[in-house]
């Protein structure tokens, strides 16, 4: 069974969970809690793990606990350690357990420990009908996840005057021609150089079938390792008098230096291509943007 609380507690972003899944990280185990209380007044620091060392001490009417970072020097010099922090107490009785989250805390030189100031009323963790203390003995729990950035991602950097290009083909004796692939004069948009690629009986998966057209970048070693660009781009097939016989819907692809055309390998059954002597197209392409790997 698990469920859920949010709300504000000294100005931190609380989560309370019911859950029955154990803490992940440490447990402290306190025997003779009331003999404890006595010799630890101030505040009890447990043993290290991974994540560091973990507080936990008496408010004046309420359980207090803490998270610290432990070690002589763990920060570079500006340097910063973000996670996020999950308490937990066991209820010995329901066999669950009450954990409350924090949003994710930034530790530095100067803010080495986290924690709720007022986690639990003392009157209620006294009370052995609640579960958290039955004879005398109380679990904590912690669970620390550590923020580390990967350094992965991308820039997009979107053109602000979209720059297009809109171009009429024909080719003629379209019937005739074999399973050779023609390409279009090379067209610039921007930096980059591109084709169309068409291919009159189909690609390899398309021979035969359909005729299959491909929009092509022909430079692809102007694109930095990782760097794409992302392109509008649509083909109308039409008749001699400029009728649109087919139009698929326009792309929006991104090209790379490995993956360097786009298009549509099925794009029309060469039936219904081949009645027609000669085919003409028109295209219409737009660079939208160019996305980078960060820095």
């Amino acid at each position: 069974m698990t469920s859920f609380k949010i709300y504000k507690e000294a100005d931190l972003v609380m989560a309370e969970e019911i859950r029955d899944v154990a803490p992940a990280h440490y447990e402290l185990r306190i025997e003779s809690f009331s003999l404890f209380a006595k010799n630890y007044k101030e505040k009890y620091e447990s043993n290290e793990f991974e994540a560091g060392g973990y507080k936990c001490r008496n408010g004046e009417d309420h359980i207090s606990i803490y998270l610290a970072v432990s070690g002589t020097s763990p920060f570079q010099p500006g340097g910063a350690i973000h996670s996020t922090i999950r308490f937990s107490l066991y209820d010995q009785i329901c066999d669950r357990y009450l954990t409350k989250q924090g949003r994710v805390t930034r530790f530095h030189a100067s803010k080495v420990e986290w924690g709720v100031p007022r986690y639990l009323p003392l009157k209620i963790f006294a009370d052995p009908s609640n579960g958290y203390l039955v004879d005398d003995t109380c679990v904590f729990g912690v669970e620390v996840f550590v923020i580390k950035s990967s350094g992965v991602g991308e820039c997009v950097t979107t053109q602000k005057d979209c720059t297009s290009f809109t171009e009429e083909y024909v080719i003629s004796r379209f019937a005739d021609l074999g399973d050779d692939y023609l390409h279009t004069e090379a067209f610039t948009i921007g930096v980059y150089e591109w084709k169309v690629r068409i291919c009159p009986r189909g690609d390899l998966d398309n021979r035969g079938k359909n005729l299959s057209m491909f929009l092509v970048l022909t430079d692809p070693d102007k694109l930095a390792s990782g760097q794409k660009v992302i392109v509008r781009f649509i083909i109308r097939l039409k008749d001699k008098n400029g009728i649109v016989l087919h139009q698929p819907e326009a792309c929006t692809k991104w090209f790379s230096s490995s993956i360097t055309y786009r298009g549509w390998p099925s794009l029309m059954p060469l039936k219904t291509v081949r009645v027609k002597d000669s085919l003409k197209f028109d295209i219409e392409v737009a660079v939208l943007s160019i996305v980078s790997k960060l820095p």
